[in-house]
């Protein structure tokens, strides 16, 4: 592997013992030095404001209400500190959770199940992601998107199962590169599906980190934009 940046990162999850395994689980990596573990929404914005951070792994839920403080100190963060990535993590895989999350934009954040916790590779990637201002959606809740608006009278349905497969790499904010490896597809073959997915969805043909925004633009959007 490549010498990369070690990213520094703010944990916030109110579980102790959750929390110190992904303080040790990230640190293991040798890609990831925790600057700081909170337990709440407030510790957590203390902590960006003095910090710094480049990334912030945050739990959805947390004191004082336990309902969506995870995404409200998400959007605060990013609001504040441009800067900083953040990355969401929830046990939800109600959709309305993401999209809340993504309701200003999707620049720079990343809604992950709890479930992803265990696979190491995938949540670096998703913090390496939302630090260079990326977008990454755990490919559940882009399933779950998906199937809801897969009928016969939805575009979706124009896409075929490998191009549906792509739009899932997409949300999960790989590049085509990534696509390639995770789907074992060649450069041109990853190229085509892409472009593919645009046109079929009239999405723009936008840069590698607009690619997310696009794609749940157009999945939380029952209609869909015009034909022209």
């Amino acid at each position: 592997m490549p010498d990369r940046d070690v990213l520094r990162v703010v944990i916030a999850e109110d579980n102790y013992l959750v929390r110190e395994g992904l303080r040790r689980l990230l640190e293991d990596s040798g890609e990831v030095t925790v600057v700081a573990s909170t337990s709440n929404a407030v510790e957590l914005l203390d902590a960006v404001r003095r910090l710094s951070p480049d990334v912030v792994l945050t739990d959805i839920r947390m004191p004082p209400g336990h309902h969506r403080e995870g995404i409200e100190a998400a959007r605060r963060v990013r609001a504040d500190h441009p800067g900083t990535g953040v990355v969401v993590l929830s046990q939800h895989t109600d959709e309305s959770y993401a999209l809340a999350l993504f309701a200003d934009g999707s620049a720079g954040l990343g809604y992950l199940l709890k479930d992803r916790i265990g696979d190491l590779e995938d949540l670096v990637h998703a913090l390496r992601e939302v630090r260079v201002g990326g977008s990454v959606v755990d490919p559940v809740i882009v399933d779950t998107l998906v199937r809801r608006r897969t009928g016969p009278a939805g575009r979706l349905a124009a896409l075929s199962k490998r191009e549906l497969d792509v739009l899932r790499e997409m949300a999960r904010g790989r590049t085509n590169a990534g696509i390639e490896e995770a789907l074992h597809l060649s450069a041109s073959t990853v190229e085509k599906h892409v472009n593919a997915i645009f046109t079929k969805l009239r999405l723009p043909e936008a840069g590698v980190h607009r690619r997310v925004a696009a794609v749940l633009a157009f999945l939380k959007d029952d209609v869909g934009t015009p034909a022209p």
